[in-house]
């Protein structure tokens, strides 16, 4: 087996050294679980992770499936030039309110625009926009994992040449190597196996916390 087993101490030390979260981004966290929001927004190791890859390829414009409390949104959101922007698409009014508000406390509600509604129904409203210059550089997918190849044949086709689409949770704890497994976990199988052989992607899946599964668009 390659690689180095990452133990608590190890993944601390990554964090601590590269990943730091600031005081909005702790307030995030404390405030999703005083919200009973569930905790389960990107790790502080891929919110970095997202920030770095917007920023190596200059991404300008965003687009996220599921907002949750927006901290990956912020992540992504501070990675953008000035005239960068996030579409962030989330279906529940309470997680979008709170969300909303965090966007606010960070000061970056000018660079981000929440979509409330079905992702499917935004997506398809933004496939209806024929302008090219709507699509997205990158696209963060984070949401119900049964639809996530839905999602895919979405996204493909607002992302530009070049542009990256990058889907978390794609390891769903070790899961994805299990016959026995739950609807979720079934979509993340069938998710994994089409980018990594659709002639239109080049993909691979980054062992970061709960897996980030990063496609090309060619």
């Amino acid at each position: 087996m390659k690689g180095v087993p990452l133990n608590e101490e190890l993944y601390n030390y990554i964090v601590d050294t590269f990943a730091q979260e600031d005081d909005i981004l702790k307030g995030i966290v404390k405030g999703t679980e005083e919200n009973k929001i569930p905790l389960i927004q990107v790790s502080p190791d891929n919110g970095k992770f997202l920030y770095l890859l917007i920023k190596m390829i200059g991404a300008k414009r965003v687009l996220e499936i599921g907002t949750l409390a927006g901290y990956s949104t912020i992540w992504m959101a501070r990675a953008l030039p000035e005239d960068g922007k996030v579409v962030t698409l989330e279906i529940s009014k309470e997680h979008a309110e709170f969300a909303r508000s965090n966007f606010n406390k960070a000061g970056l509600e000018n660079k981000i625009q929440l979509v409330f509604g079905k992702a499917m129904d935004s997506l398809e409203k933004l496939l209806e926009t024929p302008d090219s210059k709507k699509k997205f550089d990158f696209v963060f997918i984070d949401a119900d994992k049964e639809n996530s190849s839905a999602y895919f044949e979405k996204a493909i086709k607002l992302t530009n040449s070049g542009g990256v689409i990058a889907t978390d949770n794609t390891l769903k704890n070790g899961n994805v190597i299990r016959k026995d497994v739950d609807e979720g976990t079934k979509g993340i199988q069938l998710y994994n196996e089409k980018v990594a052989n659709d002639p239109r992607v080049e993909s691979l899946l980054v062992s970061i916390s709960d897996g980030l599964t990063i496609s090309r668009v060619k």
